[in-house]
């Protein structure tokens, strides 16, 4: 049985990851994975030394608040490795934890695959070096990744995007279906539909969920027709989002399903900046980027994001804002009202983003991203 260490802490990652898994399952492969991931990988016989669900922290201040914790979890992730020797590690995306702990595993002679690496290609470049240092093998999913980690020989693979595996083709451009899943939704023909993603951090949660709220209030003295979609992260549960809607009083579906079959039920999207803004693209919606951070954590991120013009994946993967990205002073309601009104007046407008979103899918390659990355991990397994 090989042993195989594996580090998924964000919302999307563990989906990835439980993929994998599922897959060397299906292959028969004598795997028993450990490290940090979900309840869902749980169910699935990984075991569980870090919770996802708790170490999903983002911003300076809320990682000093859980430093005891994470640095716990990292501490016996550490000791584990030193005593079980794992054939490789897999870690995810998450890169302050994930590099420091890619270095301690090198340390000990244990090969690391970092699979959806951080965008150093965006911002703060100069990781690319610990990447090199520490990591035998980079699999990204963007094709222009690959130049970038070259021309730092930086081993690398590309295996395309994993979300294309999770797409529902009827859910793209399918106008008959759309009717048939929104009137089974309790949604009329001439309701908007504007949906709210917070995100999927407990700290994403306090910072933009009461601000969304206020914006769909803002909106509604317009369009009476407005009907609020609000979509719950595999993170939390609905009885968590209820705490924010008592005084909440349009009308509104809460709603926690597969995040693409919530997203295509919406007209327009005011998202948190992440995964699912590119989750959103896919489905050609129209939508308003937001990111709040606690003022510390706003400053530390200046002085950190350099030489990109662009935090919203959607704007960086096609060079330019395609779509209306805010963060900090600018996310207030008033201002997220007035850019998701636009989509409303202006059709014109809303074409060209259209368009523009329709083009994503030629930079995240083909389907079967975890086939590749399954293929790509043999190496270091039994065969």
């Amino acid at each position: 049985m090989d042993e195989v260490l594996m580090v998924a802490a964000e919302a999307s990652s563990v989906t990835y990851a439980q993929r994998i898994l599922e897959t060397w399952k299906k292959q028969g492969r004598k795997v028993h994975a450990f490290g940090v991931g979900s309840q869902d990988m749980e169910d699935q016989g990984f075991e569980r030394l870090g919770k996802a669900e708790e170490m999903a922290v983002v911003g300076a201040a809320e990682v000093i608040s859980q430093y005891s914790h994470l640095k716990s979890v990292f501490d016996r992730l550490v000791a584990e490795a030193e005593k079980r020797r794992p054939k490789v590690a897999i870690v995810m995306d998450y890169p302050e934890f994930n590099l420091m702990l890619a270095k301690k595993l090198h340390a000990l002679g244990i090969p690391v695959v970092y699979y959806i690496s951080p965008q150093v290609w965006a911002w703060r470049k100069g990781r690319v070096k610990t990447i090199k240092k520490y990591c035998q093998k980079v699999l990204v999913l963007f094709p222009f990744e690959v130049p970038f980690y070259e021309e730092h020989q930086v081993p690398c693979e590309f295996v395309g995007h994993p979300l294309l595996d999770e797409l529902d083709e009827r859910l793209v451009d399918d106008a008959g279906y759309l009717k048939t899943h929104r009137n089974q939704c309790g949604i009329r023909d001439d309701e908007i539909v504007l949906g709210l993603m917070p995100g999927s951090r407990r700290m994403e949660l306090k910072q933009h969920f009461q601000i969304q709220l206020d914006t769909a209030r803002i909106l509604s003295k317009k369009y009476p027709n407005l009907k609020v979609l609000i979509l719950t992260a595999p993170t939390f549960s609905k009885e968590k989002m209820q705490e924010y809607l008592e005084d909440f009083r349009l009308p509104y579906i809460l709603l926690k399903d597969e995040p693409f079959r919530m997203i295509h039920l919406v007209d327009i999207m005011l998202v948190a900046s992440g995964t699912a803004t590119l989750q959103v693209g896919l489905l050609k919606k129209p939508m308003v980027i937001m990111y709040k951070m606690k003022w510390l954590t706003g400053v530390f991120a200046k002085i950190f994001v350099r030489g990109t013009k662009y935090f919203g994946l959607v704007n960086l993967i096609l060079g330019k804002e395609a779509v209306p990205e805010r963060w900090q002073s600018d996310v207030n309601p008033e201002h997220l009202a007035s850019l998701v009104e636009r989509y409303i007046a202006d059709p014109d407008y809303k074409n060209q983003v259209l368009h523009d979103l329709g083009q994503l899918r030629q930079y995240l390659g083909d389907k079967g991203a975890t086939q590749r990355v399954v293929k790509a991990l043999d190496e270091y397994l039994t065969k």
